[in-house]
């Protein structure tokens, strides 16, 4: 049986007593960006951007609200994502590069986004958009 894309989320880079750090995109504004942006395959993600995983329970909570969709990138074959600059970086602590997993073709998971991006590089967007971040643990 095929994933949806909150499954595959939701077992990438989990394990018992850890969670993940980073924000989640506001509701209201996911709806106009995926106007802007829309989705090239069938699973819709489009819901967060990581700082960090397997974190402890306690862990601090960025305090940035804001960022920019500055790049994008699609592999052509079911993973497509958006690229963030956050605090003028889009380098996040771990090496890797901060996204949004926009959509998905099913079967594929939400964690290959960093792979893409590492592999592939990803394609500066000619006006970079503004999204409301907020802190969260998920």
């Amino acid at each position: 049986m095929a994933l949806n894309a909150q499954q595959a989320f939701e077992g990438a880079g989990k394990s018992k007593g850890r969670t993940v750090i980073g924000w989640k995109l506001d509701r209201d504004q996911r709806k106009e960006l995926l106007q802007q942006f829309p989705p090239k395959f069938s699973e819709v993600v489009a819901d967060h951007v990581t700082l960090a995983t397997r974190t402890s329970g306690s862990a601090e909570l960025p305090s940035e609200q804001h960022g920019e969709i500055i790049g994008r990138i699609d592999d052509g074959q079911g993973v497509e994502a958006m690229v963030i600059s956050i605090a003028g970086t889009t380098d996040r602590p771990d090496g890797s590069t901060y996204h949004i997993t926009w959509s998905l073709s099913p079967g594929r998971r939400a964690k290959e986004s960093n792979d893409v991006i590492a592999k592939l590089g990803w394609h500066a967007i000619e006006l970079p958009m503004p999204v409301k971040l907020q802190p969260a643990r998920f």
